[in-house]
């Protein structure tokens, strides 16, 4: 008799308890694995071992959103890891092939690893779910249930699990700090620019501060140039195998803004502020409905945000160009941090962060205090009674308290 297997998560939320990324949380993922009979009720199951684990599927194709080199290119190359540890649920007794059970609910929690990123792999956070146009990268998680019946019966079932991050929320301190960076250009003109955060998600407004100063020892010839236009822009570079020996790095430019200026350089310099809107993605169709999302990934405003996987890296930049005269172009390229919540949800969030960090406070991670398993064999006497049936003159009859 084949399994019928099910892992549900807590009552009335999600597996994902806690937030990735935030390690006060303990972000885990809880729930049970639920073991029937596929067929029928009264044929027992027979199972010797019951594991789950948590698998990270990555895969790239950078000519995926080409349709003429998508044929010519190599193939999409794919690679699986553990995240975290396998755990056992069941195992039967010892000097026993198997067990015949009737219905089996084991719960499991299986917490996702926390660590900084110069730490090992196993430890390391895992990147977000996601999946970029076309397809050119790609994270999913799969909660993998291994249930074997007998030496050489071994069965794997799947359950799709979107996870988050949240250690990129622009409401964060650390992304609140102003970043200043300044370019040189034929020793004439200075660049200077300050961003006041650099943590943006979509429709968040993004302001520079921008300053062009002549180099005084030169003031002659920097007087001769003139501040034709500046133009600001965010740039998405996807890097394609960051960690081999070569790297494949595709640049392009999301959102743009210019400003005509015109004019020659000042003594006292150029002081400028220069914005945009953060670019956001129509999560809805063209009647306005929201169309339900793939269980692999979740629903984002945007078409990416910053990631670091082993077969990707995705990264944003804040490019910053002044166009002149009698000097050569300056170019500046800040890095900054693209979260998938707008600013207003990241608020939201806190609060929520913090009663969470509350909750955990009181789970012991090497003993979390999991509910004890619920079996029913069907050698025990009224085994089929927990399922809601008796048995009448040697027929199943629904069983009425």
């Amino acid at each position: 008799m084949t399994a019928f297997v099910r892992v549900s998560g807590p009552p009335n939320s999600n597996f994902l308890v806690g937030y990735p990324g935030i390690s006060a949380t303990l972000p885990r993922i809880e729930g049970k694995v639920e073991i029937r009979p596929s067929i029928g009720i009264s044929a027992g199951v027979l199972v010797s071992l019951v594991t789950i684990c948590l698998q990270r599927k990555e895969s790239v194709h950078p000519s995926a959103d080409s349709m003429t080199k998508k044929h010519l290119a190599a193939p999409r190359k794919e690679i699986t890891d553990m995240v975290g540890k396998e755990m056992l649920l069941f195992r039967s007794a010892p000097g026993r092939e198997n067990d015949s059970v009737l219905a089996m609910d084991l719960p499991f929690v299986i917490f996702i690893p926390f660590g900084k990123g110069n730490e090992d792999g196993a430890r390391r956070v895992p990147p977000a779910s996601i999946q970029l146009p076309s397809r050119t990268a790609e994270t999913m998680y799969e909660l993998v249930v291994t249930v074997q019946q007998g030496h050489s019966d071994q069965k794997k079932y799947a359950f799709p699990v979107p996870v988050l991050r949240y250690d990129t929320l622009s409401t964060f301190g650390m992304y609140n700090r102003p970043e200043s960076a300044e370019r040189v250009s034929d020793h004439l003109v200075t660049l200077s620019i300050s961003l006041p955060r650099w943590s943006y998600g979509p429709l968040d407004p993004v302001s520079v501060y921008i300053k062009l100063s002549p180099n005084l020892d030169w003031l002659s010839k920097a007087r001769k140039v003139t501040i034709q236009k500046i133009t600001i822009g965010i740039d998405e570079e996807i890097i394609y195998n960051p960690e081999g020996d070569e790297p494949t790095r595709k640049n392009k430019q999301i959102a743009k803004q210019s400003q005509v200026v015109g004019m020659k350089m000042p003594d006292a310099g150029y002081y400028t502020n220069l914005g945009l809107v953060f670019p956001s993605k129509d999560v809805r169709d063209s009647e306005g409905i929201i169309p339900r999302g793939k269980k692999e990934f979740p629903t984002y405003g945007v078409t990416g945000f910053t990631s670091t996987g082993t077969l990707y890296k995705l990264e944003y930049y804040l490019t910053v160009k002044a166009s002149m005269s009698n000097a050569k172009d300056i170019v500046v390229r800040q890095p900054i941090v693209v979260c998938p919540f707008d600013h207003a949800a990241c608020k939201q969030e806190l609060e929520a962060i913090a009663q969470s960090a509350k909750d955990a406070a009181a789970i012991d991670p090497t003993n979390p205090m999991l509910p004890a398993p619920w079996i029913v064999r069907s050698t025990e006497p009224g085994g089929m009674r927990y399922l809601g049936v008796a048995m009448v003159a040697g027929n199943r009859k629904p069983l009425i308290e």
